[in-house]
């Protein structure tokens, strides 16, 4: 490579002017997003020491950006960009001018990251070039089927964010689990505490020093070896869930993390939790949204089988 082709493949000073879709979004994690592929040490070392500057003034990893910021990004190279995403057919359960709400399919990932290319987000980003803002208000599991909403603005993200904080989106599961419940309704109060596994694995534990978790469960119909059960998130914790209802003794049939492993074999089934019910207040116009999305297919054959 001659220097001039050198020249021209070395990274440059950019500048980003902040519009309506960044509104208030911290600086830092604005850049995580802007400079994809640089490791996270060295995005906020780039930051601390004053090379991204906001209107040409240093600013700290939590300033919240407003419209019409000018932000100073220094010469950065960043990775080979990845292949880029494919845009997938989601079913639509909702949608307005400031939310997207997909009925997502079991196996498909919410987001690209640990061994998976891309999903739902980038998937919709790839599909609607023309959004200036799309972002996931809340997570599923790869293999959880359901509803999921997506945020087309900022302003309804940030509310949104903090009605689940505060309890004000009921989101209510149904699973098919492993032996009958002796009761008909249970609350699962026990707290989670999350690690990684020697191979990168994020996993949940059952742990008293862990964070407060609650789930309400209610059985629907069961047979001797199954239960359907009707569950209702109160606090919104990784695997919730799935922990919950193992350590109750009634795995999640199809759960490959923290089911019954000689059941799931047999049974041959996909993790059968969907997320089947969504209720809130619209986040920016107060008016009522209830959602709800049927038993996929291959989980309602399981049921109309096994709880006959």
């Amino acid at each position: 490579m001659n220097d001039l082709s050198k020249a021209a493949s070395q990274p440059k000073v950019k500048w980003l002017e902040v519009g309506e879709e960044s509104e208030a979004q911290r600086i830092d994690n604005f850049l995580l997003r802007e400079l994809k592929g640089v490791p996270k040490s060295h995005v906020y070392r780039v930051l601390r020491s004053g090379e991204v500057r906001v209107n040409s003034g240093r600013v700290k990893p939590d300033y919240r950006l407003k419209v019409g910021d000018r932000i100073r990004l220094p010469p950065i190279r960043t990775a080979q960009k990845p292949a880029p995403a494919r845009p997938l057919e989601l079913p639509v359960a909702f949608e307005d001018p400031a939310l997207l709400v997909i009925d997502k399919p079991s196996g498909v990932a919410v987001h690209g990251g640990s061994g998976v290319s891309f999903g739902v987000i980038e998937s919709l980003r790839a599909a609607r070039p023309q959004a200036k803002f799309l972002e996931l208000a809340h997570r599923l599991d790869r293999d959880t089927s359901g509803l999921l909403i997506v945020c087309k603005k900022r302003s309804a993200l940030v509310e949104l964010h903090r009605m689940l904080r505060e309890g004000l989106v009921q989101k209510i599961y149904l699973a098919v689990v492993k032996g009958a419940l002796a009761k008909k309704t249970l609350e699962l109060r026990e707290s989670l505490h999350k690690y990684v596994t020697a191979s990168g694995e994020r996993r949940v534990s059952v742990n008293a020093a862990g964070i407060a978790a609650v789930t309400r469960v209610k059985k629907l119909k069961n047979s001797a070896d199954f239960s359907l059960l009707e569950v209702e998130l109160m606090t919104g914790r990784t695997h919730q869930i799935r922990v919950h209802l193992a350590h109750a003794g009634h795995p999640i049939v199809g759960d490959d993390k923290y089911g019954d492993f000689a059941l799931n074999r047999q049974v041959k089934q996909r993790l059968l939790l969907h997320a089947a019910r969504l209720s809130f207040r619209h986040p920016l116009t107060g008016s009522p949204v209830k959602l709800e999305s049927p038993l996929p297919a291959e989980m309602k054959a399981f049921v109309d089988q096994a709880l006959a």
